[in-house]
């Protein structure tokens, strides 16, 4: 039972990691373009992590955690921001290989106006519960630098990732919520679910995904252009 949470980030990250030799991926070569950006969105989504279990907006099953803490958070905890985002990542790249075509180019920006707009909307009408008001801050800040100041190409890449990737997401939070590893605290997000899924967990995977893709591009960028 207590290493519950510690398998939950083990099998997440598993098959990633060993399907990152696949010859024609070859996911392993771009492994030092995602820690950078691991680190640095970390950082930003554990300090959030950290005021959130503070303030209780979320607290942690100690039957299914080890116990080991840094800053109030389990050890568990400050893994998943390093097992979500690699396995998302590979994905990313699994599917740039994989499928060649860039099927939600033509719908990328409406997506993305879509979500800027039910952010905008959800952030007026929940501004007083603080998970809801920081995921959507956070995502409507995200795909605005992304879309109007960088302008970058591969949001729609982005979004089919995403979409890809709501499977493993309902397995992995869907057992955080339903053992349940991590409890959430309703007065303090919409109190809609999804199975036992926080609607905001949705989107707030989405701000933490897309920021660690954008580092991730950047960096191999930036690599490429100093070759």
């Amino acid at each position: 039972m207590k290493s519950a949470y510690l398998l939950i980030n083990f099998f997440t990250v598993f098959f990633p990691v060993i399907l990152s030799f696949d010859k024609r991926v070859q996911f392993v070569k771009s492994w030092r373009y995602i820690f950078p950006g691991l680190l640095i969105s970390g950082l930003l989504f554990l300090f959030w992590d950290h005021l959130f279990t503070v303030f209780r907006v979320w607290s942690f099953n100690s039957d299914y955690i080890q116990g080991l803490y840094i800053l109030d958070l389990p050890l568990e905890e400050i893994l998943f921001f390093i097992t979500v985002p690699f396995a998302c990542i590979f994905i990313y790249e699994c599917l740039n290989c994989y499928v060649k075509p860039d099927i939600l180019k033509s719908v990328s920006v409406y997506i993305t106006y879509a979500l800027i707009i039910l952010s905008a909307v959800l952030l007026f009408k929940f501004y007083d519960r603080v998970y809801t008001l920081i995921t959507f801050g956070l995502l409507l800040a995200i795909l605005f630098f992304a879309q109007f100041i960088l302008k970058v190409d591969y949001l729609s890449r982005f979004y089919l990732a995403y979409m890809v990737s709501l499977l493993p997401f309902y397995i992995v939070n869907g057992l955080l919520t339903s053992i349940p590893v991590v409890m959430y605290n309703d007065a303090e997000n919409m109190a809609f679910r999804v199975g036992t899924i926080p609607f905001e967990d949705h989107f707030y995977s989405m701000a933490m995904l897309l920021l660690n893709i954008m580092f991730f591009e950047y960096f191999r960028k930036r690599d490429k252009t100093q070759l």
